[in-house]
């Protein structure tokens, strides 16, 4: 056993057993003392030390699970409308046609940047009151509590929440470059056709890190077509061979998928979808089929993205890059600073490891995290009182 010895006055001496596992107690022994008074004193150290660190321990775990009561937001302003704009009353806003329905996902890690997110939304439409927006949440979530948060800063909008149910999705989730990705929330877009009113016939995606700097309605009247099931921001000069494994490059059973489709990256954090395509096309179940080949031969690294790739990689419609200028949140490493792509801008996403209000926060922001503060409905005059 290796022993560590302290010396102080009296010839007491302590011993530590520092190769057993740390079971929230202190073991003193004490080898020799030459008054009872000392071993009074030094029991009543053993004992408060013992205590404290039960105390800091649960400490730590509170301030890991903080719910999202200890983030307060101010109200947004009430939004122009156009007189141009149609009126939807709110009965019948659930299932218009004529309405543009939104969809996102919300959690106590996101919701400030889902917050923002929503205020650029409004902010930038003409119509903002003719917008249904439909939240993903986990089922576990405080409902509740994320209505009342919402409802506080946005008391006109018009909202949703659908509890997802991670139970199907989680045992296909594997493990990815990045563990933030693995969240099951994140895989909530996969069943959004089956989550949502079967009278919503399409939809509008937005991923919670990003700002609209232009009106939405025109991004979510893009074209489809006759068959395409979605469209998003597409980038062909993108290495697309270096988002799946040389286990699935080698697999002719595999890559052969990608035959006859001209194949390109694309973001799944800006998409429109047709919900009813989607629905007749099953293609949630050939997502989860990827997923389920994944578990068992590793044919990619990046979380919910490379299923979406695999199923619909060359035939999506492609999108003007200003609706998604992402990877301002850098690589999923180390989120360092980026810059924008050249050309116009109305959607800026701050896809991959840095979060515009975490770098804020750290005092470590980049020049464009500056746009998305200005979105920011953190009520940080709170913050600072409490």
């Amino acid at each position: 056993m290796r022993r560590n010895h302290l010396s102080y006055p009296n010839s007491l001496f302590f011993t530590f057993n520092i190769n057993r596992p740390f079971r929230y107690r202190v073991n003193i022994v004490c080898i020799y003392i030459d008054s009872v008074l000392m071993m009074k004193v030094i029991c009543t150290m053993a004992h408060l030390l013992h205590r404290l660190v039960i105390f800091t321990i649960l400490i730590t775990m509170a301030a890991t699970v903080t719910p999202i009561t200890h983030q307060h937001f101010k109200e947004a302003s009430k939004f122009y409308i156009s007189p141009a704009c149609l009126s939807i009353s709110e009965p019948y806003i659930l299932c218009s046609h004529q309405a543009l329905h939104l969809a996102m996902t919300i959690d106590k890690a996101y919701i400030r940047g889902s917050m923002a997110a929503i205020l650029s939304v409004l902010q930038h439409s003409s119509c903002p009151h003719n917008i249904a927006f439909h939240f993903l949440i986990s089922a576990t979530a405080n409902a509740s509590l994320l209505r009342a948060t919402i409802s506080s800063s946005f008391p006109y909008l018009y909202f949703r929440l659908y509890p997802f149910d991670h139970s199907s999705v989680a045992p296909l989730i594997s493990t990815s470059i990045r563990s933030a990705l693995d969240c099951p929330l994140n895989y909530a877009r996969i069943y959004l056709a089956s989550l949502l009113p079967s009278c919503i016939h399409r939809v509008l995606y937005l991923d919670s890190d990003l700002i609209l700097v232009d009106d939405v309605a025109e991004l979510a009247a893009i074209q489809l077509g006759d068959n395409s099931v979605l469209a998003a921001t597409e980038y062909c000069s993108a290495n697309f061979v270096s988002y799946f494994t040389p286990t699935f490059w080698s697999n002719p059973c595999l890559s052969l998928t990608f035959a006859n489709r001209k194949a390109c990256y694309f973001n799944t954090g800006v998409m429109v979808m047709d919900l009813d395509r989607w629905r007749e096309g099953d293609y949630t179940r050939k997502i989860e089929e990827w997923m389920e080949i994944q578990k068992r031969m590793r044919i990619y690294e990046l979380g919910s993205l490379p299923p979406f790739l695999l199923v619909f990689a060359g035939n999506i419609v492609p999108v003007d890059h200003r609706w998604n200028q992402h990877g301002l949140g850098g690589d999923n490493f180390d989120g360092l600073c980026r810059d924008l792509h050249p050309g116009p801008v109305s959607v800026l996403h701050w896809s991959g490891k840095g979060k515009p209000w975490a770098r804020l926060d750290a005092k470590t922001p980049c020049l464009l995290d500056a746009l998305w503060a200005s979105y920011d409905l953190m009520d940080t005059s709170f913050a600072f009182d409490s």
